[in-house]
């Protein structure tokens, strides 16, 4: 049974989640930052910048933007969705069913 107050996420979900907070752990480490250090230039708690990193679900997104942009990577929360294979494949799936395209105003 779940924690009152704990997000229950399906185990591939939560595996994603720890390989995200590992990837920004190795980040922190790699800038010889100690947790200390980024949390408090990211303008969060230490040990919510370590639940960050343990891939805690009920971490907010803001916390991870704001540790992005003190590690220097603000960029790659930009690359999420950028090239939506799926979307374009099922975008062009019903676009091939008879449909036109929208008739332009004659002016």
């Amino acid at each position: 049974m779940a924690k009152q107050g704990k997000t229950v996420l399906l185990p591939k979900r939560e595996k994603l989640l720890r390989v995200l907070g590992e990837q920004m752990k190795l980040a922190r480490l790699r800038r010889d930052l100690s947790a200390e250090q980024l949390a408090e230039r990211a303008g969060i708690a230490r040990t919510t910048l370590l639940r960050l990193e343990h891939g805690d679900g009920g971490v907010a997104l803001s916390t991870l933007v704001k540790t992005l942009f003190v590690l220097g990577l603000e960029h790659d929360i930009l690359l999420v969705a950028k090239d939506d294979l799926m979307g374009y494949r099922m975008q062009d799936l019903g676009l091939l069913v008879g449909k036109r395209a929208k008739r332009k105003n004659a002016k």
